[in-house]
């Protein structure tokens, strides 16, 4: 039997740290579920102590997910600690995941502290811990610019006090997979306790070799490897959890280890990162790119139609895709609409099937033909629902290129209709100003983005839409084959988050 390697998802902490992805409680927990969902065995849900917010989605999660391990990270501080434990402590299996700097460069200029003050404040930190929780992390941060020697008596020394698990980062995405090989070999030989814990890796993915350097750090010995979905994290990124695990699954005659990762729930739960976050993964992109299981040259495709194999070296079904390109239209009906959802891996209720194919028939009326990307953005568009502060009722939009575009906009909030009119730059301009002016409240327009969906020129279109008030950023999605509707829509949305979110 292969050896199990535990994948460590860290999304919802350093994943989040990502500019413009910033996720509310609700949308963190719908994210956990679908990760457990997955299979993963320890969500990192947050760093308790970084707001009342982090603080408040770290302690929902561990009381609503249960099939996985819920860390929190925290600095090698008593009060870190102590916050940690009391966002972890309802989980069936809390972890507290602390870290001090080792490299000399961060004991220097960052910590002002000597490598055995260092040494000393993990050990203590770590034994502090261990009054709270059994599985204590620890974490080197720039592990890989330290001096080996003083990491191996830093990784005894934590290990001795209790430390479950030692996290061995390449924090800055420095180093080279057979560099990293090396230095977790060395750990691995020089640490003499190194037996009592696990091993894991953490690789950031500044020089693009975060994954290369994870699969290296598995052969050398590690046991535990720290991800993202879709890749995401603090500068250029973390490793991609759908790389690492479906290079697990492809390559293991050489790398010889196995996961418990549902490969059949990737592609959700990179589609619902991106839904939620509105940041999408390019074309190309490996594993969950729209292009990566996608033919079109005609070489390609004769080979692909008469063996799989000469061109695809791991199968749609394997991530969650379906080869079925049956085509969905006005015709169609309900039996074929739910067979159709549900090959796309969603597990509607009743009424969501309902609302989901109202919204079909809406949407087959105003175009010839229904793709699978409509469908799922239609799917996805309500997978989390936000109370609804505000609806649009009506709009009238008047522009063109020698008068300054005008809107008028109908909103409903609860039993009441509210119109307000606004010029602006261009009609969607003026539509987000009339909005403003129905809410009273100065909103600070940080991002748009417009996309078609599937191709045509009768394409649904979606907005995204990032807006700020003085302390956090809102993101809303919008679908419409009207690309104006889509934007009021994407804004409406944005500012029920915010309504939400204050409330």
């Amino acid at each position: 039997m292969n050896k199990q390697i535990k994948i460590f998802d860290t999304t919802l902490r350093d994943g989040e740290q990502s500019p413009g992805c910033s996720m509310n409680i609700q949308e963190k927990i719908e994210m956990a579920r679908q990760l457990e969902r997955m299979n993963v065995d320890v969500i990192e849900a947050g760093f308790a102590i970084a707001s009342k917010g982090d603080f408040v989605s770290v302690r929902e999660i561990s009381k609503n997910i249960k099939n996985c391990t819920i860390a929190s990270l925290a600095r090698a501080l008593p009060k870190d600690i102590d916050t940690a434990w009391e966002a972890v402590k309802y989980a069936k299996r809390p972890r507290i995941h602390t870290f001090i700097a080792t490299s000399d460069i961060h004991m220097k200029y960052k910590l002002r502290m000597r490598p055995d003050e260092v040494l000393e404040n993990a050990v203590n930190i770590v034994k502090y811990a261990k009054r709270y929780c059994d599985d204590i992390e620890f974490s080197a941060e720039d592990a890989t610019r330290s001096d080996p020697e003083f990491l191996a008596k830093i990784f005894q020394a934590v290990i001795d006090a209790g430390a479950t698990v030692i996290n061995i980062p390449d924090t800055v995405g420095y180093t080279t997979p057979d560099e990293y090989y090396k230095f977790i070999k060395n750990i691995r030989e020089n640490v003499g306790n190194v037996q009592k814990a696990e091993i894991s890796v953490h690789c950031h993915n500044d020089l693009g070799m975060a994954v290369a350097n994870t699969l290296a750090a598995i052969k050398a010995g590690a046991t535990q490897v720290e991800c993202t979905m879709n890749g995401i994290g603090e500068r250029a990124g973390n490793a991609a959890l759908e790389e690492i695990v479906m290079a697990i699954n492809t390559r293991k005659d050489i790398l010889g280890v196995a996961s418990r990762i549902d490969t059949t729930q990737i592609m959700r739960s990179s589609k619902l990162l991106s839904n939620i976050t509105g940041v999408y993964v390019q074309p190309n992109k490996a594993i969950v790119g729209t292009n990566a299981f996608a033919h079109e040259s005609g070489i390609h495709q004769h080979g692909v139609i008469q063996e799989r194999s000469t061109y695809e070296i791991m199968t749609p079904e394997s991530i969650g895709l379906s080869e079925n390109k049956m085509v969905l239209g006005k015709h169609s009906g309900r039996h074929a609409f739910e067979d159709r959802v549900e090959k796309l891996g969603y597990n509607l209720n009743r009424d969501e099937i309902n609302k989901a194919f109202e919204q079909f028939k809406e949407l087959a009326d105003k175009k010839k033909v229904v793709y699978d990307d409509d469908i799922e953005a239609i799917v996805n568009k309500d997978a989390i629902d936000i109370p609804k502060a505000y609806e649009l009722k009506r709009f009238v939009i008047n522009s063109g290129n020698t008068i300054t575009s005008t809107a008028s906009v109908v909103l409903k909030n609860k039993d009441d209709e509210i119109e307000e009119a606004s010029k602006g730059d261009g009609p969607v301009d003026a539509a987000f100003k009339a909005i403003e002016k129905i809410l009273g409240i100065e909103i600070r327009l940080k991002d748009y983005s417009l996309r078609s969906v599937t191709q045509g020129k009768d394409a649904l279109g979606e907005s995204v839409v990032k807006i700020s008030d003085a302390n956090k950023i809102y993101t809303g999605r919008g679908l419409s084959t009207d690309i104006v509707e889509s934007s009021i829509n994407a804004y409406i949305n944005a500012v029920n988050k915010m309504v939400y979110e204050i409330n």
